[in-house]
This record gives C-alpha cells, structure tokens and sequence, in this order.
C-alpha cells in the first residue's frame, strides 16, 4: 500500500511538472510575413494578442488571481476566464464553429495555456487564407462578418491584457520588464 500511494504522488508530480514546463506559444511574436494581406494583417493581431496575454498572465501567484480593482469587478483569475471565452470565439470563427458556452471549471494553467493555444490556431488559419471575409461569427443561427472580430473579441481581449498588467502590479507583480512589446521580444 505505502508503494502504491508513493506511485500516486510521483504520477502527480511528474503531470504538475510536465504542465508547468510546457513550452507555450507567444513567448515572443514570430516572424511577420513577407506579404501584407488582410490575412497577414488579421493574423498579426491575433499574435499580438498572443504576445500580450502571454505576459500578461505569466507567473501569477493566487493573490494577483484573487485581485480586483473594485467590489464590482472582476477579479484577474475572472479576467483570464473572460480572455479565455474571446480566444474560443476567435478561433471558432476561424475553424467555422459555432460558439456555445465554455467550460469554466479549468485553473488557471489550463485557461493560459488553452488560451495560448486557440490564438496560435486562429493566427495560422487566418495567415494562410486568401480570404478573411469567410470566418463569421456564429452564435447559433447568428452570423456576423469578420469586421466584428477586429472591434469585439480581438480588441476586447487586448483591453483585458492590459488590466491584467496593471492588476499585477498593483498586486507587486508587474511584467517582466525585458518584455519588448514594440519588438514582440524579450530585450537582451
């Protein structure tokens, strides 16, 4: 018995590890394109989008999770939650899926990464079409046309980054400051 639960916590272990040192898209911008497209263009924003959440959720400890600006707001763990539900939009679109309701019993390494993961899919769809005008928005028999993409989740979703920055540092957590935005790098 005492080597079956010594299994169990090593098994445990071993997948904390292994999440914690999963290589996550974003950690800078990749290349840009040697043509500029409206795919080109649209697949840079989503990178963009990309990068910013990259660090703008990176290394939280609870209490930056736990923070929030007011009595009605959101906390910054809620924040993510809600970059989380525009990342499955944006990707959805780009995949022609209908949007339903997200599962919202995943920590917060779970909604980084998933997050990281559904830009990364949209921005390489979006890079090797010809024609943006064909990703709608569906909610159900609702369509609207790539234009609300660009002015609703994409943009709402940098707006939401940068209250994550400034929540983690009110909390004494700021952003890696080598963070390059204007680069998509880290300075050396």
């Amino acid at each position: 018995m005492k080597h079956i639960v010594l299994v169990f916590i090593f098994l445990i272990w071993q997948l904390s590890f292994t999440q914690t040192v999963e290589k996550l898209p974003y950690s800078e911008m990749p290349e840009y394109p040697k043509e500029i497209t409206a795919s080109t263009i649209a697949a840079r924003m989503v990178d963009a989008l990309g990068f910013r959440f990259y660090w703008a959720s990176d290394s939280l400890i609870e209490k930056d999770l736990n923070f929030k600006a007011n009595a009605d707001g959101r906390t910054s763990f809620e924040t993510i939650q809600h970059i989380y539900d525009l990342s499955q939009i944006i990707v959805n679109a780009t995949l022609n899926r209908s949007n339903s309701s997200n599962d919202n019993d995943l920590n917060y390494l779970e909604l980084r990464s998933k997050t990281l993961h559904n830009l990364k899919s949209a921005a390489d769809i979006l890079r090797n079409s010809d024609d943006v005008s064909q990703f709608k928005i569906k909610f159900g028999e609702r369509e609207f046309p790539f234009w609300n993409q660009i002015n609703g989740p994409i943009t709402d979703a940098i707006w939401h980054c940068g209250q994550l920055s400034i929540y983690r540092r009110t909390t004494g957590n700021p952003i890696n400051p080598k963070v390059n935005f204007f680069t998509g790098k880290l300075r050396e």
